[in-house]
């Protein structure tokens, strides 16, 4: 079955119009201009309300769908809410590219976000925001895309096998809550302003992580997955990025997902939906909308085999939540739920006024003069600042590795050889999700324009090593001084619908590799996709260097040379764990747990303490001296913190963002380049349920250009969330004891502190309902997984 993602990656692979011209409705002239809707004066609630009064019901119900048909007679034209714009506006059924090249053919397209995140720099994060929301402001306002975008996905990267991994922001979700928190400031147009710039969709809710194993894909299947989560992993792991979202920064929109929780299909899951989102987190103070994923409804039934039909799917989706349904090829049944008796206008009702209170909230019935983001055109678009800023991302962002001396490379008149399967790529360096770019600059490209003097030849990725790809590349490297090699993973190997079976290098680049190492010469091995086990390169000495690079898109070419050559110092810290091989034999997929266990040794760093290159590690090409302010070089003993004092001077309406103190870092750059410096914060301790983390990260900062023989001083907030741990009912305590804060990987400085007093409870979680089928008289629990699979 195709799927809202899938039919992105594949149908919008040239990027044809794929939906009608998108419009603003006439609220001057047209019938529309009579109801309340086009009255700015009026609340929003109001205005959304006299819309879906004007209907009937037969309209009313075909507007539940992403491609809703509007009402001709009322005068309210199409709407199609689904667009993208993970990393730049991007291919979806509502965006419409020009075909023909000129004006609204391209975008500006960053780096994907699992390497923009490398660079852990909050503002930069805003700035790729605001300048993404900009330019889906100019294409709505020339009629070529709508103004909600399903991005981004917040998911934790929890296992390394996941095809969707390159989407998110990495594994660790404080860190991942902070980068949303700084998107949808840039999305949205600030923190929770009276007129959105764009609707985001914060997306998967919940707990997917999971795509499509092909050796097993009747077991390893996100369309019908019950994923078994712990309500203690549930609070601590899977739901805090959505938190930021609902509770915090008050997105417009979210996205259920395709898979179930607990055996409750996400989409008709009231426990997730009302009971924690609107209820416990009050995500309704503007009547904020839930879309479904793109046929997730008709999975209730189909695949999940919840309900028997699928108007039963559908009325148990509208009832529990849901308010939109994408859909893709199988409809959903609507109109046979009204019909059957099983979905009240009461309900429908409720779901159109959070949807279109969301365009209201946008602007789009306002009239252009009052709604300052419809002054944005072409001109607007892939701007010289958003072409720096797209440089600029991939630069910070690349992570150093390993590094023997080799680099900086002094190219000089050295004869460089370029091999390797992306040296010359283009899409390719965008990852998925992504939109035509303007232009895309590769390593050979970066090599022309300054002037090196190199030799390319191509390589495999999968494919096997035959003589006419090994011969050139071997008399490529025999003909040069210096060999850099561009290699790893791409969307062939890691993509929506498809994850990996390992997480090792392709044969075929493992034997091309060995080859170029042998020859004895200056060797860099550059890797584009997510993480996998270099192992055998980090112990290699023929090897004289390594650069992660992800997907650094339109510029990833200019941003890796930059860092080779010196022009740019390399500051990027892994945002994901680098596991060794042996790791997707130890642990299953379905394990949803995140602690250690009989059957698993762990997910993430927090709990897994086997990396090959650990969660936050990055290489510099200068040496930095990192401690706490007024410390010696390694450690700093603090007060003791009374807990009660800390609950009495709290008046915040969420305790867990207070600041418990705050810590002084200092960065001193010892070496002889300058270079910027992510200064990386975690808690660590053993006060709570066992077992306790290896560590846990509470804050970070990113110095800019430190100067050699220089230093530079900030300032990290410790938040009483950051210190406290959830128990096995999901609560949040702080608990009393002994603390430590470790600063930089490896550790360079230490922190130790104790809270005295007894135990706060931060936040009551929700608990889960006892009935798996939550309470719907027509809906069955799951019973081919009614139970975790052995061992979790």
């Amino acid at each position: 079955m195709l799927s809202k993602q899938s039919f992105a990656a594949v149908a919008l692979a040239a990027f044809p119009c794929l939906t009608n011209a998108f419009s603003y409705p006439d609220c001057v002239n047209g019938p529309l201009a009579k109801n309340l809707v086009c009255n700015p004066q009026a609340s929003d609630a109001d205005r959304a309300a006299a819309l879906v009064a004007a209907m009937n019901i037969t309209e009313k119900l075909a507007q539940l769908v992403d491609n809703a048909p509007g009402v001709a007679r009322l005068g309210l034209a199409p709407y199609e809410w689904w667009s993208e714009a993970l990393h730049g506006v991007a291919g979806s059924p509502g965006v419409n590219y020009s075909r023909n090249g000129g004006p609204f053919s391209y975008a500006t397209s960053f780096p994907q976000p699992i390497l923009t995140s490398a660079a852990f720099d909050d503002q930069l994060v805003l700035d790729i925001a605001t300048i993404i929301s900009t330019e889906a402001r100019a294409f709505s306002n020339d009629g070529r895309t709508g103004l909600d975008f399903f991005t981004p996905n917040i998911n934790g990267y929890r296992d390394p096998r996941w095809g969707r991994g390159q989407e998110t922001p990495g594994e660790d979700v404080y860190h991942i809550a902070r980068y949303t928190k700084n998107l949808l400031i840039g999305l949205e147009g600030g923190v929770n302003p009276p007129l959105k710039k764009v609707i985001a969709t914060c997306k998967h809710f919940a707990g997917y992580d999971l795509e499509q194993n092909r050796f097993a894909p009747n077991i390893y299947n996100r369309f019908g997955y019950n994923a078994f989560i712990d309500t203690q992993d549930l609070a601590e792991y899977y739901l805090p990025p959505f938190q930021q979202c609902a509770r915090d920064s008050r997105v417009g929109s979210m996205m259920c997902s395709y898979n179930a929780i607990n055996g409750i299909p996400a989409c008709a899951n009231k426990y997730i939906m009302q009971d924690i989102a609107r209820d416990h987190w009050n995500w309704t103070d503007r009547q904020q909308y839930i879309t479904s994923d793109c046929n997730a409804i008709i999975d209730i039934s189909s695949n999940h085999n919840y309900t028997a039909t699928s108007s039963q799917a559908t009325a148990i989706s509208l009832i529990e939540g849901t308010d939109q349904v994408c859909q893709v090829g199988p409809t959903s049944n609507q109109t046979g739920a009204y019909a059957e008796g099983l979905l009240t206008e009461a309900v429908v009702d409720t779901a159109l006024r959070r949807q279109y209170e969301g365009l209201v909230t946008a602007g789009y019935f306002d009239p252009a003069s009052e709604v300052p983001y419809r002054k944005y055109t072409w001109n607007d678009v892939n701007t010289p600042q958003a072409q720096a800023l797209a440089l600029k991302t991939a630069q910070e962002s690349l992570v150093l590795l390993k590094n023997d001396g080799t680099l900086p490379l002094a190219v000089g008149s050295k004869k460089v050889a370029m091999i390797g399967f992306w040296a010359n790529a283009t899409t390719q360096l965008q990852g998925d999700y992504s939109g035509p770019a303007p232009y895309i600059h590769n390593p050979v490209y970066a090599a022309q324009q300054r002037g090196i003097n190199y030799v390319y030849a191509t390589g495999p990725i999968q494919q096997a090593l035959t003589a006419n790809i090994s011969g050139p590349a071997l008399a490529a490297a025999e003909s040069a001084d210096v060999i850099l090699y561009f290699g790893g993973i791409d969307t062939s190997i890691e993509v929506e619908g498809l994850d990996r079976v390992n997480i090792t290098w392709p044969a075929s680049q493992v034997a091309l590799v060995s080859q170029l190492a042998a020859l004895g010469k200056p060797l860099v091995i550059v890797q584009l996709g997510t993480m996998i086990d270099n192992t055998a390169w980090l112990q290699d000495k023929n090897v004289s260097g390594m650069i992660w690079a992800g997907y650094p898109s339109q510029d990833g070419g200019t941003a890796v040379l930059d860092v080779i050559t010196g022009k740019v110092a390399p500051a990027g810290r892994l945002p994901i764990t680098q596991y060794p091989a042996a790791y997707v034999n130890e642990v299953v997929p379905t394990d949803q747990s995140l602690r250690p266990s009989n059957s698993s040794p762990g997910r993430t760093y927090k709990w897994f303490d086997g990396a090959v290159q650990p969660f936050g590690y990055g290489l510099h090409y200068t040496k930095f001296i990192a401690k706490f302010g007024n410390s010696g070089p390694h450690s700093y003993n603090g007060p003791s913190y009374d807990i009660g004092k800390l609950q009495r001077s709290c008046n915040t309406a969420y305790p867990d963002l207070t600041t418990a103190f705050s810590v002084n870092i200092e960065v001193y750059n010892a070496g002889k380049v300058n270079s910027d410096f992510v200064a990386l914060a975690f808690v660590q301790n053993k006060n709570g349920p066992k077992p306790y983390p290896i560590k846990e990260l509470a804050g970070y900062t990113r110095f800019m250009s430190i100067e050699t023989s220089c230093s530079q001083s900030a300032k990290i907030d410790i938040t009483l969330g950051s210190l406290a741990r959830r128990d096995v009912n999901g609560n949040l305590v702080l608990y009393p004891g002994d603390y430590a804060i470790l600063l930089d990987v490896p550790t360079q400085a230490t922190y130790k502190f104790t809270l005295t007093g007894r135990p706060w409870v931060l936040d009551n979680f929700p608990q889960p309902p006892a009935d798996p089928t939550g309470g719907c008289t027509y809906c069955t629990p799951q019973t081919d997984l009614t139970s975790p699979p052995s061992g979790q």
